[in-house]
């Protein structure tokens, strides 16, 4: 089963070893590696070409440990259980999401964000800050539906 997680990024991630993975990748297993190794079959769903025509996105094997300490599970409520009001905060979760992952990449990877002042760098960084907070706490109050 696929569940969504979050770190920096926000990532569909499916339990599989090392070894399944090579397998269904159609890979050789290297000889160096451990087949039973625990971990993840990581699908990034912001960015990155689609490596595997079964996916929309990059994909990729995290060690179970890595990617644990990395990434969070995102409760989601079942599709169309939750009632209107507790919808709207989900749907707020996952715009508020959105608009932090393009500020994190407008201050991380654009070459105007360096041209601006440094007090206007300073507050897009802090409304990343409050943002970042704001999406914690919605998550908080999604995970107490």
């Amino acid at each position: 089963m696929t569940l969504l997680y979050e770190g920096t990024k926000r990532v569909h991630a499916t339990p599989m070893n090392r070894g399944d993975y090579n397998e269904y990748r159609g890979w050789q297993m290297p000889a160096d590696e451990n087949p039973a190794d625990e971990g993840y079959l990581v699908e990034y769903v912001d960015g990155g070409k689609a490596n595997d025509s079964r996916h929309a996105g990059y994909i990729s094997w995290s060690p179970r440990d890595v990617f644990e300490r990395a990434y969070t599970l995102v409760p989601v409520p079942a599709a169309n259980t939750a009632p209107p009001h507790q919808q709207r905060v989900i749907d707020e979760k996952a715009a508020r999401d959105g608009e932090i992952q393009r500020l994190a990449a407008f201050i991380a990877d654009s070459p105007i964000f360096a041209t601006l002042p440094a007090d206007e760098q300073a507050r897009l960084r802090r409304q990343l800050d409050v943002m970042r907070e704001l999406s914690v706490i919605l998550g908080e109050r999604i995970a107490a539906f």
